[in-house]
């Protein structure tokens, strides 16, 4: 609670019996009178100043209200009381009628939400009020919109002892993230580690060396050690695009860093990173992104030309993110339907192999390029690394659709891709892409 002591000047009203009077009932306010004795007050300026002190006294209040309530703290309101929706609080709204349908309609899909994401969602009035950088007085936690699609699987994930464990749930959570809720809501609990837990290893030993088993809670894995994954490129059966990715000492030694093959002419569909670093001004390339980068070595790759590299990747039948950061990496734990967590024009470099292919949605593709186009900097450089389609595809739809971004073309190879059989007729392109210095408008 704050004591606000104010100095106020006070003007007699017409006809004061005194030109000089002291307030004795406000005790926030002290009033000292400065009477001139020269000219006369008229009328208006008296009722100035009149609504003046009236409009202080109001401001104090309000002040002293907020202060008060930014030091009180109930975290226990009923979630459903405090649901707070922007087409609730929407003052162009529709019609009455149907305002009253919609919040009849919200109540009952309330019902069906835990009560851990309501009060999660729900708005919450910013403690000293109005705030310009938010533009309102109330903030919203985001939460993606498909969760609330998804009821049975959401009540799972947000059913849970408060300030206790989380359960040991990383297959719900990463399936709710690829079916859209994303960002997944945040949880009031703590997760599970292994208790064998050990440091990991020190840099830069970390980058090439396989990190402890203890580094992982194994649960939701068929493999249950690093061993398993490292042999499973001999064990498992069915094509899987990073079944050898974990063996840092297989095939990961060599990627990006020499020629693996010279499929489609025009050196290759493989691009070293030593030629693409040689297409700008040397120390140009700083900071980017690695869309989809399995364990990480096209980061290692470039944090060893000191250019550092974050890198998305899911937990698909492996503990990705656990590795990467084992081996001293950044992992972004996002799928490819989230728009990029950076600025615009911020990147010096983005990269992706594999991940953005004909699998994905294209109107989806389409959205994600320009995401890509954003967040890059003018000049920078868009790595479109073996990306794979079908027979005609290239030419029909994903030339088109990748020209329509408006890069600058570097390099464009294309070959035929026949690691699950010629008859499937698929296609690679491999593309060193440019965002326009000027006129990117």
């Amino acid at each position: 609670m704050y004591i606000i002591e104010r100095k106020i000047m006070h003007y007699p009203l017409p006809n004061s019996s005194s030109p000089t009077q002291f307030n004795q009932h406000n005790p926030i306010n002290n009033l000292v009178v400065m009477d001139s004795p020269r000219k006369p007050s008229s009328f208006s300026t008296n009722l100035f100043f009149f609504l003046l002190l009236l409009s202080t006294n109001l401001l104090t209040l309000l002040l002293s209200s907020t202060f008060y309530s930014s030091c009180s703290l109930n975290p226990l309101i009923t979630a459903a009381s405090t649901l707070t929706t922007p087409h609730a609080t929407s003052t162009n709204s529709v019609s009455a009628t149907q305002g009253s349908d919609y919040a009849s309609e919200s109540s009952q899909t309330n019902l069906d939400l835990p009560s851990e994401f309501l009060a999660f969602t729900s708005g919450q009035l910013l403690p000293f009020g109005f705030n310009t950088n938010f533009d309102s007085d109330t903030i919203y936690p985001p939460a993606g919109q498909a969760c609330t699609l998804f009821s049975d699987e959401l009540r799972r994930y947000m059913t849970y002892k408060v300030n206790g464990s989380c359960p040991d749930d990383e297959l719900l959570s990463q399936k709710l993230l690829l079916k859209g809720c994303e960002p997944l809501p945040r949880r009031r609990c703590r997760p599970a580690a292994q208790p064998d837990y050990v440091e990991p290893y020190p840099l830069p030993t970390s980058l090439w060396t396989t990190p402890p088993d203890s580094s992982v809670v194994w649960t939701a894995y068929t493999c249950k050690d690093y061993s398993c994954l490292i042999n499973r490129y001999r064990t498992q059966k069915g094509f899987d695009d990073c079944k050898d990715c974990f063996d840092l000492q297989g095939r990961e030694k060599t990627r990006w860093a020499a020629k693996q093959s010279n499929v489609g002419g025009g050196g290759g569909l493989d691009f070293t990173i030593d030629e693409v670093l040689a297409t700008k001004k040397p120390g140009t390339i700083r900071i980017g992104l690695d869309i989809g980068g399995g364990v990480a070595t096209f980061a290692v790759r470039m944090r060893e030309r000191n250019i550092t590299i974050v890198t998305t990747s899911m937990n698909l039948n492996g503990p990705f993110n656990n590795f990467i950061a084992s081996r001293g990496i950044v992992p972004l734990y996002i799928s490819i339907s989230q728009r990029l967590p950076f600025f615009d024009n911020t990147l010096d470099i983005v990269h992706s192999m594999h991940v953005l292919s004909n699998w994905i949605p294209t109107t989806l593709l389409h959205f994600l390029m320009f995401d890509i186009n954003r967040v890059l900097r003018p000049g920078g450089l868009f790595w479109l690394d073996h990306f794979f389609c079908v027979g005609e595809q290239l030419e029909e739809v994903y030339g088109p659709l990748i020209e329509s971004i408006g890069f600058n073309k570097l390099k464009w190879v294309v070959g035929r891709k026949l690691d699950r059989g010629p008859e499937l007729k698929e296609m690679y392109l491999s593309a060193l892409l440019e965002k326009p210095l000027r006129n990117s408008w």
